[in-house]
């Protein structure tokens, strides 16, 4: 991916949603004006979401989901439902697909209360009003199916392309937003400032290009007017006395904290790459929070490890050997990791002790605040890779300290399970 590609974590999501042949495929293909989702006469076509990134005016980049049919029938149709309900969960506006004739179902309106019941904004597009014939609609229901149905509801045909351009339009209007966007870091920097990021290169490191994360912290340090100097973690020091000028701020990978804490003077604020997309992301005072549950793992407790991507795993991979390792070092205890990756998220989080869950740059804002909010509603503390790593590692308080209304929360303890070789973890004020 190039540094001016819109990533799919900061494209608005756009789920199409409907039972089976009400043509939420054809409709799909018509907004897109290409052939992403196949169609059929025959029921339950779409058996998996389907994605597809693209420009969507006059909205911008968007990225367009195409779901199974919400009655599908069957174990396997049961697992399709289930599927498409997770959806929801990273949509930032809904359609619902009606067949025009048939009009809305009980089936449509268990839909609409889901989108209620998840705040998520929703459109009711009535495909197939090419066949409503014109006297049964009558002439207030022609005019309803040329200029639309109402301000949440439009009258479509993705066989004529009737009012397809007038659905995106609404659309676009449903999925604007005025809020500010948070940045990962142009917020705490100056234009003529500059930024050292500390970027190991092994073996986990996709050949050829830097990972998301990445790409995105020096496209942000670029648009603040700033400049961005790249190292790998033993050129740190070097680099440090090569410049002559103090940093702004030292960003580094999470894996290689201890190191690059220990090469970074103490009058230069560090923080790490996990900890600006927790915050990006809304989830870092509840991570902050979260990490202090470390002092309560007992031996047989239940740790899941969450990451939002899939990837190859490598001999020495963070999620599956490196964290594990670090925990069972700190606490003492033989904990049991559980894994999770990509879409897939318990919903039922009450055998698990903590959830360590990734940075998110590959989810949307929507989907981590519905993970963090599981947490929330069902009582288990949540954190992430890199506020457990300064954790454990006794630099928690340094690297959040740019942040004085999180850094407020913490008091200094001496944790039970303290080795003191780490220089002491922090844990939330009671």
């Amino acid at each position: 991916m190039g540094l001016n590609d819109t990533p799919q974590a900061n494209r608005r999501h756009i789920g199409f949603f409907g039972r089976r042949n009400a043509g939420k495929s054809s409709l799909v293909n018509a907004v897109t004006g290409q052939e992403i989702s196949i169609v059929s006469e025959v029921k339950g076509t779409t058996t998996d979401p389907v994605y597809k990134a693209m420009e969507l005016l006059p909205l911008g980049p968007v990225l367009i989901i195409d779901t199974p049919g919400i009655d599908d029938a069957g174990g396997l149709g049961e697992q399709r439902v289930r599927k498409a309900k997770q959806v929801l969960n990273k949509t930032d506006a809904a359609v619902l697909v009606a067949d025009a004739v048939t009009g809305i179902t009980e089936i449509d309106e268990e839909l609409i209360r889901l989108f209620k019941e998840k705040n998520v904004n929703y459109i009711v597009a009535y495909n197939k009003s090419d066949l409503l014939p014109a006297l049964r609609a009558g002439p207030s229901g022609a005019q309803a199916r040329r200029n639309g149905a109402g301000e949440n509801q439009i009258f479509v045909s993705a066989k004529t392309g009737e009012n397809i351009e007038a659905l995106k339009e609404k659309i676009a209007v449903l999925s604007h937003t005025d809020d500010p966007k948070l940045k990962i870091v142009a917020d705490l920097i100056s234009p003529g400032d500059f930024v050292v990021l500390v970027v190991p290169v092994d073996k986990a490191a996709p050949k050829g290009r830097l990972i998301l994360p990445q790409q995105q912290t020096i496209r942000d340090i670029l648009e603040a007017d700033a400049a961005a100097v790249v190292v790998k973690e033993f050129e740190l020091r070097e680099i440090l006395e090569a410049l002559g000028k103090k940093p702004r701020l030292v960003i580094t990978d999470s894996q290689v904290f201890a190191k690059v804490s220990a090469d970074t003077p103490p009058g230069i604020p560090l923080t790490s790459f996990s900890i600006l997309f927790a915050r990006y992301k809304g989830s870092l005072p509840q991570t902050v929070r979260g990490v202090a549950a470390l002092e309560r793992i007992r031996d047989g407790d239940r740790i899941l490890i969450s990451e939002g991507c899939t990837h190859h795993r490598q001999c020495d991979d963070i999620g599956t050997v490196k964290l594990p390792r670090w925990i069972r070092n700190y606490t003492g205890k033989a904990p049991e990791f559980v894994h999770s990756s990509g879409v897939e998220f318990p919903e039922d989080l009450a055998p698990y002790s903590l959830i360590v869950h990734c940075g998110g740059c590959m989810l949307n804002e929507r989907e981590m605040k519905y993970r963090q909010k599981c947490a929330e509603d069902q009582g288990i503390p949540m954190t992430n890779y890199g506020i457990l790593i300064a954790y454990t590692q006794g630099i928690l308080k340094r690297s959040i300290s740019m942040f004085p209304h999180i850094l407020a929360e913490l008091e200094p303890v001496n944790p039970p399970g303290f080795n003191g070789a780490s220089g002491g973890g922090y844990a939330q004020r009671t």
